[in-house]
């Protein structure tokens, strides 16, 4: 990796040099827009409204438009004599509980490596945070633009993650909060057995970018001249007539991926067939609930089991 910015953390009376690194990156696949007709590069050209002529680039400036419809326009020394107090400084304002910020204020993250000789305050002061169980609320200038940001540490490493200021967070004002929407108990504790049987330590790793890994199979099958078949996105759902049926269903999907996972990771063989969600009360009437509240449909599974019990007892036909 290389290094993008260098600087210090400032904790108190102590400075620990540090030089910071990008921490993640976008795993995009990118395109140049072309002629379709000779693949050529498009290329856009600096053009003046006013005058109507192509502008170099040494002369693009930055422009501040007024409600007037006027314009400020700003040299890149207006930018240089701005006071940026943490330009190369990471200043620790104070610790706070991990679980006090919330989310969306996060922005982008990176990783901090001290310079040469720094390695001991360094590693004193990452250890002294991790005991704590709080994070640094630090103070930081990158690109000309000073932000909040957190201080944690990640598998020994400082991670720096910037945040927005407080004012630049929409405030989530939908006219559907001012609605009476009714929850009914029985719904509420079928959608919180759907949470329970949904329930699972968070890996990471489990997940893949299959929109990207398919584009980049349509990109292959064109270097090799194959036909590319559009497979097409999978149907959207429709809106649900029946909130009891539904969650009926999502529970029995869940237990059942469940137990097929977990016979999986034993080696054990899975089963030759099984239900469809539909099967488990999404069709027909039987997804209702019944009026004590409990979900229906109880005494038609005794009633397949009896069937079925019934089945196994019947001899088969030579």
């Amino acid at each position: 990796m290389r290094s993008i910015w260098n600087g210090a953390v400032s904790f108190g009376l102590v400075t620990i040099p540090v030089r910071l690194y990008t921490a993640t990156e976008q795993r995009n696949v990118t395109f140049n827009l072309v002629h379709r007709e000779d693949a050529g590069r498009i290329r856009f050209r600096r053009f003046c409204s006013v005058c109507e002529e192509e502008v170099p680039y040494a002369d693009v400036a930055k422009g501040y438009e007024l409600p007037t419809g006027d314009v400020v326009v700003l040299e890149s020394g207006d930018f240089e004599d701005l006071p940026l107090s943490t330009s190369h400084r990471i200043e620790v304002l104070q610790f706070s509980p991990a679980d006090q910020i919330d989310p969306i204020l996060l922005g982008r993250s990176y990783y901090l490596e001290p310079d040469a000789g720094a390695v001991g305050p360094y590693a004193l002061l990452r250890d002294a945070l991790e005991r704590s169980g709080r994070v640094a609320i630090v103070k930081v200038a990158l690109r000309q633009r000073e932000s909040l940001a957190t201080l944690r540490v990640r598998d020994g490493v400082f991670v720096l993650e910037t945040m927005l200021w407080p004012d630049e967070v929409r405030s989530a004002d939908f006219a559907f909060l001012e609605e009476e929407a009714e929850v009914r108990p029985q719904e509420l504790r079928m959608a919180e057995s759907l949470i329970e049987s949904m329930a699972a330590d968070f890996d990471p790793s489990r997940y893949r970018d299959s929109y990207r890994e398919a584009l980049q199979e349509v990109i292959e099958a064109k270097v090799a001249g194959r036909e590319v078949v559009s497979v097409g996105p999978p149907p959207e759902p429709g809106p649900t007539a029946d909130l009891m049926a539904a969650l009926r269903a999502s529970v029995e999907a869940a237990k059942r991926e469940r137990l097929e996972g977990a016979r999986g990771a034993r080696g054990g063989r899975p089963a030759a067939s099984r239900g469809t969600a539909g099967e488990t009360g999404a069709a027909g009437g039987s997804g209702r609930a019944s009026e004590t509240g409990e979900p229906a449909g109880s005494g038609e599974k005794d009633v397949g089991r009896e069937k079925a019990q019934g089945r196994k007892k019947t001899p088969r036909p030579a």
